[in-house]
């Protein structure tokens, strides 16, 4: 097995790793005046739609739970019913807009398992099509997007109007 030693992570894992922002981007963006100028596709009555606006893949949506929630287990049945039609709907306006070959759902529990933002659960939605993965990321460690945000959120807000 080979190591690579970086040291320097040690200090990142202790000062930064472990700390939470100050501040909720989701829900900061649910109470905006216009929470369309965040990206905020719909809401029901216990969620809503947001763009990722650092996407995976075109598409990338997130379901989001009103109520600022950190722990899966605590929703409300009334809350997760809300969240899984809410994400079904996600689903049949991404077929509708983007026509991809597959989608992957999922939830980063936590900061060790990947959640950029630990203390507000959120589903990400991600269009995947066939060959999608290239060698950008591996050797470029970069990522293409093809499309602008705005009109990301343009076709995904007429999807869901249409649906």
């Amino acid at each position: 097995m080979n190591r690579l030693w970086a040291p320097w992570r040690a200090k990142y894992i202790r000062e930064v790793a472990d700390k939470s922002p100050e501040k909720c981007f989701l829900c900061e963006a649910a109470r905006m005046k216009n929470p369309e100028e965040a990206f905020v596709l719909e809401f029901s009555k216990h969620s809503f739609v947001i763009l990722n606006i650092y996407p995976y893949n075109t598409g990338h949506l997130m379901v989001v739970p009103l109520r600022h929630i950190a722990n899966l287990e605590e929703l409300t049945e009334e809350e997760h019913a809300d969240l899984g039609i809410t994400l079904a709907r996600c689903i049949k306006a991404i077929k509708k807009a983007y026509s991809p070959h597959g989608i992957n759902i999922g939830m980063n529990l936590g900061r060790a398992a990947g959640a950029g933002l630990e203390s507000h659960i959120h589903y990400h939605v991600v269009p995947r099509w066939n060959g999608d993965t290239n060698f950008m990321p591996v050797i470029a460690e970069t990522k293409v997007v093809s499309e602008m945000l705005d009109d990301t959120f343009r076709k995904l807000k007429e999807a869901l109007i249409e649906i």
